[in-house]
């Protein structure tokens, strides 16, 4: 097992990667850029580096990186996910020095990362995708003709791509040409590639998405499946295990999907493939990400397998402890993303100092986070804050705690994503599992609700307008 892990990352993620190392044994050095100085990660772990002013550019250093871990003892690094997670530079770059990069070898990172390679490789699998491009996108010439003959609407996406960036749908010719130069920028912009391809638009898809372990000694194994439908521009906001909208028979075909996908690439470590499930109930495949994923947490809850732990395992040369038939789920879990965002201001960012936190608690609730009473949330990276997960046996069950969970949980200060998660909770069609990916733009009417204020907070209030009032 490994002495000492660069956690090459940063906020609730890291802090998920320390807690790991704490119960296996082995030290954890953080990192930490400037703004980040007294982020929780940095209190928690056994070791915290600081790597510069820059907000961002330290994190993606991918030589600073490695020579850090070089120089202070490391035998390993955990990417976590975002920044350089699926970056195969840096597990090439980890290779090189004599660091086990705790992940996929770059190989499998760079074919899967490309959404055309990814996409021949699962039809060389037998794996059904999404009809379109066959590789990237020559010119607009060349889309109008491949768009005509597979009929709209279609999805412009960046080949490099990932989290909902440099995605567009076009309903007509007309939006395709306007779009065209706009994924292409977009897709320059945040994945340094112009490489754009196409695929049919999959209308009301639910989205489907399959945690798979693979260690080095070929034994590949499914986690089940978790749902991610419910979500706003491509970006989740609520994940679900396992997804309510499957049967058993259907559970059991896209994990074999997922298991096949894995085998053909040769995968190692802790991934998800990720599928569309079209108004037929069919599956396609949709991508590969070949990381940890923010929701791995509703998958823990059912199964009881501790995902980070089984990474660091498989990293360390171990083979896996689980068969398939021992692989077994008990209840329902869903996973709340608590982001810093406004909703009634198209979810405007809401940065700033957190005056009071309160965690949620009693039987199956679990929260991670990076956040605290004093914390100041920077305005540089993504906005969540926190996630909220919650377990129990039954659906109804499921609901009524994950109602009593959010009006638990307290973050004052900042604006939160907890009252339109509440009011997600409340509708007819979520409650009955209904719902597919345009879940949000179908129900505009969730932003509207109405400030309803918890008692504690309310007494706040007015204890302070006394206060005001009498001078004191």
């Amino acid at each position: 097992m490994f002495r000492k892990i660069l956690i090459a990352n940063r906020g609730e993620i890291a802090v998920r990667i320390v807690r790991a190392c704490s119960e296996l044994g082995i030290t954890s050095a953080a990192i930490y850029a400037e703004p980040d100085r007294h982020s929780l990660h940095v209190k928690k772990a056994d070791e915290a580096y600081n790597i510069g002013p820059d907000s961002v550019a330290g994190y993606l250093n991918v030589h600073r990186l490695v020579n850090l871990a070089v120089a202070t003892g490391c035998d390993a690094l955990h990417p976590g996910y975002g920044f350089l997670s699926e970056n195969p530079l840096l597990a090439e770059s980890c290779e090189r020095r004599g660091i086990v990069f705790i992940g996929p070898n770059a190989e499998v990172i760079h074919k899967m990362g490309d959404k055309t390679e990814a996409r021949r490789a699962m039809i060389a699998a037998g794996v059904p995708v999404v009809p379109g491009s066959d590789g990237n996108l020559a010119n607009l010439d060349e889309a109008e003709a491949l768009a005509e003959s597979i009929g709209y609407p279609v999805m412009l996406k960046a080949t490099s791509g990932g989290g909902g960036r440099g995605i567009r749908r076009c309903n007509s010719a007309e939006e395709l040409r306007r779009n065209y130069d706009r994924v292409l920028s977009e897709a320059t912009k945040a994945f340094g590639s112009a490489d754009v391809f196409m695929e049919k638009c999959v209308v009301n898809p639910r989205h489907i998405e399959v945690q798979i372990l693979a260690d080095q000694h070929g034994h590949v194994v499914h986690l089940f499946e978790r749902d991610c439908s419910i979500q706003r521009r491509h970006q989740k906001l609520i994940e679900i295990a396992p997804s309510p909208q499957l049967n058993d028979a259907q559970r059991a075909h896209i994990g074999d999907l997922a298991v096949r996908a894995a085998r053909t690439v040769g995968y190692e470590n802790a991934g998800t493939v990720e599928f569309l499930m079209d108004e037929n109930d069919e599956f396609y495949f949709m991508e590969m990400n070949t990381r940890l994923q923010v929701e791995h947490t509703v998958t823990e809850e059912i199964t009881g397998i501790d995902i980070v732990r089984e990474q660091v395992r498989i990293a360390a040369g171990l083979p896996l402890r689980i068969v398939q038939d021992d692989v077994t789920r008990r209840g329902y879990a869903m996973e709340f993303r608590i982001n810093a965002e406004d909703p009634k201001n198209d979810f405007l960012p809401s940065f700033g100092r957190i005056t009071r936190y309160f965690a949620p608690g009693g039987p199956g609730v679990r929260t991670d986070g990076a956040i605290y009473t004093g914390y100041v949330i920077p305005p540089y990276y993504d906005s969540m804050c926190a996630k909220l997960t919650v377990w129990a046996l039954e659906w109804d069950e499921l609901l009524n705690r994950a109602r009593r969970a959010l009006q638990d949980i307290g973050v004052y200060g900042v604006k939160t994503t907890i009252p339109y998660h509440l009011e997600i909770l409340s509708t007819r069609d979520f409650r009955a599992h209904n719902f597919t990916t345009s879940f949000v733009e179908d129900h505009p009417e969730l932003v509207e609700y109405s400030v309803r204020r918890p008692p504690r907070e309310l007494a706040a209030v007015i204890a302070a307008a006394t206060v005001a009032h009498l001078g004191l």
